[in-house]
Order: structure tokens, then C-alpha cells, then sequence
């Protein structure tokens, strides 16, 4: 008897050390210009504005649990924009080739010369729906921006998957 739960305590400790495991994630996008864009100066100075756009982007590569990643639909605060450079933060709804959504907050810089350049910062999962209720990780992106407000970002982190009971199956 003690030797079966000796079993049966290290296969429940297996389980919950697999299911809390961290799994990588990698992919990359291209993003349509901003639509809408709206930005105001604040005034204290000729080059400093805010603004809040949307954009569209296609995943053109990545996938989490097995599920493609469709495309992101991102709403974007940039403060304290300047001459050189934009702070950033933001939501990212994913559509799933499953139908599922996941939700993702971000932060990050964009790099400016007269029209935005480069862009990188970090992300967070903060939920889903589906198979990706309750999804957890973190990451990083980084990209380039063309001349006519279009951009191709590569992004990078770990996820962790709800148990399927937590996701309320």
C-alpha cells in the first residue's frame, strides 16, 4: 500500500510539474499601416504630441499549443513622442485558426527619424477564450517600420496553458 501511494504522489507531482511548465513561443508579423491614427500636440513644446492609433497585423508565422496564429487587431497609446523616439503601451486581441482569442498587454519604445523606424518592447499574456482561457507568459518584440506606416515585428517569450479544469472542462 505505501508503495502505491509513493506512486501515485510522484505521478501527481510529475503532473503538476509538467503542467505548470513554461513552453517557448516565437513568430513573426507584418501590420498594416495605423488606421485610425489620431494625434494631438500637448503643447509645451513644437515636437511633443500624443497619439492612439489601431492596427491590423497577419501572423505570418508562429503558433501556440499546436493552434496558428491569424492576425492581431492592436490598440496603441504613444506618450511623450518627440523628435527621436515614443513611449508605448497598448492591447492585442489574436485570433486563433481555431477560433480561439488570446489577450495581450504590451509597453515599449518606437525609434523616430522623421517617421516611426524601429519598435521593440515587451508583452504579456493576460487571458483568452477556449483552449486559451487562463493562458499566462511573457515576452519580447522587435521590428521595423517602412516609409508608408506598414511594419514587419518578430516576437519571442514563453506561455503557460490553464489546466483544462481551470478553464472550467
Amino acid at each position: 500500500m505505501r508503495k502505491e501511494s509513493i506512486l501515485v504522489s510522484v505521478f501527481v507531482l510529475t503532473i503538476a510539474t509538467t503542467a505548470a511548465a513554461q513552453t517557448k513561443f516565437s513568430g513573426s508579423q507584418t501590420c498594416a499601416k495605423p488606421d485610425p491614427s489620431y494625434t494631438v500636440a500637448v503643447g509645451d513644446r513644437a515636437d511633443h504630441v500624443i497619439s492612439l492609433s489601431k492596427d491590423k497585423c497577419t501572423w505570418t508565422r508562429g503558433e501556440i499549443a499546436g493552434i496558428k496564429l491569424m492576425t492581431d487587431v492592436d490598440t496603441i497609446i504613444s506618450e511623450d513622442i518627440s523628435a527621436t523616439t515614443s513611449r508605448d503601451r497598448g492591447y492585442a486581441v489574436t485570433l486563433m485558426a481555431n477560433g480561439d482569442t488570446i489577450f495581450v498587454e504590451l509597453e515599449g519604445t518606437t525609434t523616430i527619424r522623421e517617421v516611426p523606424v524601429s519598435g521593440r518592447g515587451t508583452w504579456t499574456f493576460t487571458g483568452g477564450t477556449g483552449k486559451m482561457q487562463g493562458i499566462k507568459g511573457k515576452g519580447t518584440y522587435d521590428g521595423k517600420y517602412n516609409r508608408d506606416g506598414t511594419g514587419t515585428f518578430t516576437v519571442q517569450g514563453e506561455y503557460q496553458l490553464a489546466a483544462p479544469a481551470a478553464r472550467g472542462k
